[in-house]
């Protein structure tokens, strides 16, 4: 099994077994009518850390920002949420992370969440966040860690795929299809952070101040983001209760359940 998990996999979008893929209108529905619990949790933990670094003065925006459901966890007066796109709850719309519309040295901290292993070069994307954020400057990243659990659950429901064979360093790679913006390559993360030494010595501009891991039972049974699967609806208690049990399992063996990592860079 642990073999068959290490080879690359690419599911087609068809084969997907979850529903609404890349239906950023409809998760943000759904959101908003605060029927699932489980989820608004979930994403209070995926946003609310990164407030440890932000002051509410701060001048800010999240890149690949989709459904823009952050706004509602990110705690700055001067933060704005951008996307290559035009829904109407955008404050900056067609962004294009590779290569923005924004005066360099512009920003104290960029939000970038489940993003990356959505970017076919990722070179580019750090070449532009080092240029529009200011000196000491955070990129605050929420990612995917493809796991062994990870990579199971990508093969059992078939949304979304990975390989470890790509230089993800080289800016001439190509990681995932430019020309479809749900490729993805959910192995992208590990490559670029799992060896902090090579990351920082290949992208120099940055250092990072945070590496850390989270989520297996609350991701599963969380109703899926912006893909929607089944799950059980649970009281905050027992959400509680089981982020407990996640990060007690994921302290003493990450690559086997973290199904999720943050991490932060600040600009040198």
């Amino acid at each position: 099994m642990i073999l068959i998990l290490g080879k690359a996999y690419k599911p087609q979008h068809e084969e997907n077994r979850m529903k609404h893929e890349g239906d950023v209108v409809n998760a943000r529905k759904l959101f908003l009518q605060n029927n699932n619990l489980n989820l608004r949790f979930l994403l209070e933990n995926r946003y609310q850390w990164m407030n440890k670094y932000i002051n509410i003065v701060d001048k800010g925006i999240e890149v690949g920002g989709g459904t823009g459901i952050s706004k509602y966890f990110i705690k700055s007066k001067n933060y704005k949420v951008t996307d290559f796109s035009s829904h109407k709850w955008l404050d900056i719309k067609n962004v294009d992370a590779l290569k923005t519309p924004f005066k360099a040295n512009s920003f104290d901290f960029v939000v970038s969440s489940n993003m990356i292993h959505h970017i076919p070069y990722p070179m580019k994307f750090f070449q532009e966040m080092f240029r529009i954020l200011k000196p000491g400057g955070f990129l605050l990243i929420q990612e995917i860690n493809a796991s062994l659990f990870m990579r199971l659950a990508l093969r059992l429901m078939r949304h979304e795929g990975y390989s470890f064979e790509l230089n993800v360093f080289n800016p001439n790679v190509i990681c995932t299809d430019p020309n479809d913006l749900w490729s993805a390559n959910c192995a992208i993360p590990n490559l670029l952070f799992d060896d902090k030494n090579k990351f920082e010595s290949k992208v120099s501009e940055f250092k990072i101040v945070r590496s850390s891991f989270s989520e297996l039972f609350l991701f599963l049974n969380s109703g899926g983001v912006i893909a929607k699967t089944f799950y059980i609806p649970l009281p905050r208690v027992l959400l509680q209760l089981i982020k407990l049990i996640d990060d007690f399992l994921i302290h003493f063996a990450p690559r086997i359940f973290a199904l999720q990592r943050q991490i932060v860079l600040q600009k040198v």
